[in-house]
């Protein structure tokens, strides 16, 4: 354990196939959902650093769907929350394991997991959650962000990209889907001065990666992922991996990781970087999701379109200037 983030270790990707996940069959998540793939991906990782773990879910999409009373679909110690206080309750049970280790009741202090979808770490959550990180408790956050408050009717989130329709942001002639940017989450977290990732389903082996390093620093940690959802993005269950490469491509959602002043671009964004001519137009991403389909209607106006585009080229020459590798 140390203050310092810790080294890459290459994920044995045929171990971490025959190695089972926390999160078990006979959970209830939609067909495709990108959140129960990376919750297994997440607790794949975690087992194979061969220490106890335990998980905190904030109330959402993969906390409903896997604990419908009175069955439970994890397998290693759960705890449940409401939707605002999931890092809190991470934060009272990383105090009991270090008041225990320090008593001489436990060798060593399991690694901690806390699972929050984007209404419950954008919005709701994030005070509980700048607050924990403020008081320097050990646990990594994971952010599945689906983009909307999908587990109660697909209303607008702060995660919510602009111009995407909810049943709170409706796409008609008066009002063209969410007028507002997608929050800038992981810019706040990584203003705690605390290591911040990035990372897609697509690239299991990075996501892994980045969930032990996390899990291995001394101190909080957050992940924030590109997690698809078929119901609320109108598409087909097949659609996450593609979409979420998709995201990548076009860096709508483009994978680093940071530490105070080291930001480092990973595999596949780092190829866009160094082969600009790579980088695909986000058009390509909107027209791919049923909730942005009002964009391409012909009375839409198109400007819409190349605004967030522009958003989009934006940021992505930001993180250009910071990254370290390339």
């Amino acid at each position: 354990m140390s203050r310092t983030l810790p080294a890459k270790k290459r994920i044995n990707l045929k171990l971490a196939a025959k190695t089972p996940s926390a999160l078990t069959g006979g959970h209830r998540m939609c067909r495709g959902c990108g959140a129960a793939v990376i919750a297994r991906q997440a607790t794949i990782a975690a087992e194979l650093l061969d220490k106890p773990y335990v998980v905190a879910e904030a109330t959402g999409c993969l906390e409903v769907a896997s604990t419908i009373y009175p069955f439970n679909a994890w397998n290693v110690p759960w705890l449940h929350n409401a939707f605002e206080n999931a890092a809190a309750t991470a934060s009272g049970a990383e105090a009991a394991y270090t008041a225990m280790q320090r008593k001489g009741l436990i060798k060593e202090k399991p690694h901690i997991i806390v699972f929050g979808g984007d209404g419950g770490t954008y919005d709701i959550g994030l005070q509980s959650l700048s607050g924990a990180i403020e008081r320097g408790h050990d646990f990594l956050y994971i952010c599945y962000d689906n983009g909307a408050y999908m587990n109660t009717g697909i209303q607008r989130s702060g995660a919510t990209p602009r111009g995407a329709r909810t049943t709170t942001s409706p796409g008609g002639s008066a009002i063209p889907g969410k007028p507002q940017y997608k929050k800038d989450l992981i810019q706040i977290m990584w203003a705690h001065n605390i290591p911040v990732f990035t990372a897609s389903l697509a690239y299991p082996q990075d996501l892994m990666q980045k969930v032990q390093r996390g899990l291995e620093f001394e101190g909080p940690a957050f992940m924030l992922t590109d997690s698809p959802c078929t119901l609320g993005w109108k598409v087909e269950d097949s659609a996450a991996v593609r979409l979420s490469k998709l995201a990548i491509e076009t860096a709508v959602f483009p994978l680093f990781s940071a530490y105070k002043d080291e930001w480092e671009l990973s595999a596949p964004s780092r190829k866009i970087a160094l082969n600009p001519d790579q980088k695909k137009p986000v058009e390509e991403w909107l027209r791919a999701q049923g909730w942005f389909k009002h964009l391409f209607k012909p009375e839409k106006k198109k400007e819409i379109i190349a605004e967030i585009q522009t958003w989009v080229d934006e940021r992505w020459e930001r993180l250009l200037a910071r990254a370290n590798n390339v």
